[in-house]
């Protein structure tokens, strides 16, 4: 018996150490059978049936897909949203100006009548999650070729699609799951008229900015307001000023006990891509070749905007969101590469690999694996670099793209093909143009061509560039290569940009192809597309089928391990706990911050670290309302071992009860490797507490009336 005990616990332990407590991003249909019990014994007082539910109101029908790249929440019965900060401020600074600074200065409507219409905006509900990889696969067989095996899931798919019937205002989305393995489908229905309800001033709702991004303790909070609005019969419909609030099938109430250590936590979204089950060899490529140059491309370009925006308040209005979006990756990849090696990810992938040909018996697969990351190195490599200098991080040529599409629906419908292009583009282009600097540009253009030109092989340099960097390398002008290009180019004006326009459609094609700028576009991306893309592709293809393949023989090596599939932008929940960590040797992070915290780091004047007066009196009048802790002090933001990444931002951070306690904006910066290898000891999420929301809501906005329409509850006071 002793013997069998023991036996019995060294099993436990192996499967356990396949699965750290808080890994992973589950399926709402499949809590009940893998999952629910774990998520109770760990606290969760409610069933699988309370978070998703076909046949009654269940929290997956308070969250929602928040323009496709955001998750948010419905906080009232008025289809109130709550999201991040982060995550509405393209809307933001659409409404913003010189004038009316919604950025520097905050914006909290007053009615329903001042909130603000977004168009193109839209809320995504979730109704039903479908398995129907049955279906899918039915007539795929083992050795088939890629395109084989696809064309017949295709076909299936098109089958499964004319088999569900869909309401008026409903859509199907079908997924493919665990690298191609298995196939879900989800009924959603869409609302496209979203507004904007309120929005804290960037010295809260961005504190720390660039600095802190990524980064515990974290004093910023990343919230903005949103309401979604429906027909008067409560169903989809575009904006229309006869259309009201929507009426949710359910909403999340708002808890103001707040959290402490070892608190059960879970967070509900659409995390947008991870890649869990990588081999070794694909984890050693990203460490040691791709992040780093990366890593360096925005480096070099954020620094000349960091530059332009800090002199000119215009400029820092213009390129904000562009600045967020590219300095976001830039410092997610650096604490992705550290944490990787911090963690020993490639020795852990290892032996992994070794428990892995022990229970198989398979080596030739990890061996195909080595030899093909090998192969697609140099071309992915290359690709990185031209995705990010001339797509990327060089606007004029990633604009230019849509010129070359001009000249083929010339080319290819004639004039009228060219008419319908253009009218699109025309409307396209006072946007760009809107918030585009050709300064910043040109000096981004002469510091990442000359990166580019040195650091790949020079089969994939245009001529053109080769040629102007040998000349001004001669003469040791680095700006000249810039001047060059910028200079003999109509595309960085607006003004000449749409004059030509105007003009006929063959003189159109004339100029264009005789343009500096758009010559070296379009040789770039020829040079791109049959040297590097084709062969990458091929290489790519190669190693997918090798991940479906590895990622079925790992699941049947293992028929015991709980396998989660890997982030595809669907509807996941995570759960873990409200708990610290220590970064390294001798220091230990506390779960909760404070705004006591802020005020250390409060630099007058500075642009990520200032904070308003009227948040500074109320700190000094400690006059914090319902809303401060048991210490008296007010609570901004905590971490928990939530399983999340991009996608996850706006996610509503949910209690044992399913009350919403906080808000999902970040990761901590040495768990940002958790795509790729969670490692529990080091991966956190990063939430804005609750009650610092309702308390910059209330106390600091004055939006008493907006608190008014929410739900608060006490569920540890029952």
């Amino acid at each position: 018996m002793k013997i069998l005990k023991i036996t019995l616990i060294a099993f436990i332990l192996h499967i356990a150490s396949f699965l750290n407590a808080g890994e992973g991003m589950w399926i709402p249909l499949l809590l009940k059978s893998l999952n629910e019990a774990e998520m109770q014994s760990m606290g969760m007082k409610l069933s699988a049936e309370d978070i998703y539910s076909v046949n009654r109101g269940s929290l997956k029908d308070a969250i929602v897909h928040f323009g496709g790249f955001c998750t948010g929440e419905i906080i009232s019965g008025s289809g109130l949203l709550l999201t991040n900060h982060h995550c509405g401020y393209g809307q933001i600074q659409s409404h913003s100006s010189v004038d009316n600074n919604m950025l520097k200065n905050g914006f909290w409507a007053k009615s329903h009548k001042e909130e603000l219409t977004n168009p193109g905006l839209f809320a995504r509900f979730i109704d039903e999650i479908k398995d129907v990889s049955k279906e899918a696969m039915m007539g795929v067989k083992e050795g088939m070729s890629n395109k084989e095996r696809q064309s017949i899931i295709d076909i299936n798919l098109e089958g499964i699609k004319a088999s569900f019937t869909l309401g008026e205002f409903q859509e199907l989305i079908i997924r493919p799951f665990y690298n191609g393995n298995q196939y879900y489908a989800f009924v959603t229905t869409v609302f496209n008229d979203v507004r904007l309800v309120g929005t804290p001033p960037e010295s809260i709702g961005k504190f720390g900015s660039d600095t802190d991004n990524w980064v515990w303790p974290r004093h910023t909070g990343d919230f903005s307001l949103f309401r979604i609005y429906a027909s008067p019969d409560n169903q989809p419909a575009d904006y229309s000023p006869d259309n009201v609030p929507y009426k949710p099938k359910h909403f999340l109430p708002i808890s103001l006990d707040g959290v402490e250590e070892d608190d059960f936590t879970m967070v509900f979204g659409f995390p947008g891509r991870t890649n869990e089950y990588l081999p070794s060899p694909a984890i050693e490529q990203v460490v040691d070749v791709l992040n780093p140059a990366k890593i360096n491309i925005r480096d070099k370009a954020l620094k000349i905007m960091d530059k332009y925006m800090r002199a000119d308040e215009g400029i820092k209005i213009q390129y904000a969101s562009k600045f967020a979006r590219i300095a976001n990756y830039w410092k997610k990849w650096i604490g992705e590469s550290l944490g990787l090696k911090k963690t020993g990810a490639i020795k852990r992938k290892l032996d992994y690999e070794t428990e892995f040909v022990k229970a198989s018996g398979n080596t030739n697969i990890l061996n195909e694996f080595k030899a093909t990351y090998r192969d697609i190195e140099p071309y992915a490599l290359t690709r990185d670099y031209y995705n990010e200098v001339a797509l990327r991080n060089i606007e004029i040529l990633g604009m230019i793209r849509n010129f070359r599409r001009l000249i083929t629906a010339y080319e290819e419908n004639g004039e009228t093909g060219y008419e319908n292009f253009k009218a699109r583009l025309i409307n396209f282009l006072p946007g760009f143009y809107k918030n585009y600097n050709e300064d910043i540009d040109k000096e981004v253009f002469g510091e990442l061509t000359e990166l580019y030109a040195s650091s790949v092989d020079q089969q994939y340099v245009p001529d053109q560039l080769k040629k102007e960097w040998m000349f001004m390398r001669a003469l040791k002008d680095h700006n000249a290569v810039g001047n060059y290009f910028f200079s003999n180019s109509i595309m960085p004006s607006s003004e000449k940009v749409m004059a030509l326009l105007e003009q006929d459609p063959k003189d159109v094609m004339v100029t264009l192809k005789d343009d500096p700028l758009y010559k070296l576009g379009e040789d770039w991306e020829k040079i791109y597309a049959e040297k590097v893309s084709l062969p990458y592709n091929g290489h790519k293809s190669i190693l997918d089928s090798l991940q479906r393949v590895y990622m079925k023989s790992q699941m049947d090596a293992f028929p015991n391990k709980r396998f989660y599939p890997d982030a595809n932008s669907t509807m996941r929940v995570t759960y873990g706990k409200v708990n610290g960590y220590t970064p390294k040797d001798a220091v230990y992070y506390t779960p909760v911050t404070y705004l006591d915290g802020a005020i250390e780091k409060y630099v007058p004047g500075d642009y990520e670290f200032d904070i308003p007066s009227k948040l500074l009196e109320l700190y000094e009048a400690k006059n914090y309302g319902q809303y401060a802790d048991s210490n008296g002090k007010v609570p901004i933001c905590f971490i928990g071992t939530n399983h999340t990444t991009g996608g996850n931002s706006g996610s509503p951070a949910i209690d044992a009860h399913g009350n919403l306690i906080g808000l999902n904006f970040d990761r901590a910066w040495e768990g940002t490797m958790s795509d790729m290898n969670y490692d529990a000891s080091i991966c956190r999420n990063i939430m804005v507490d609750a009650r610092y929301i309702l308390f910059i809501i209330d106390k600091f906005a004055g939006a008493s009336h907006i608190i008014d329409e929410m739900k608060l509850v006490h569920p540890k006071k029952k």
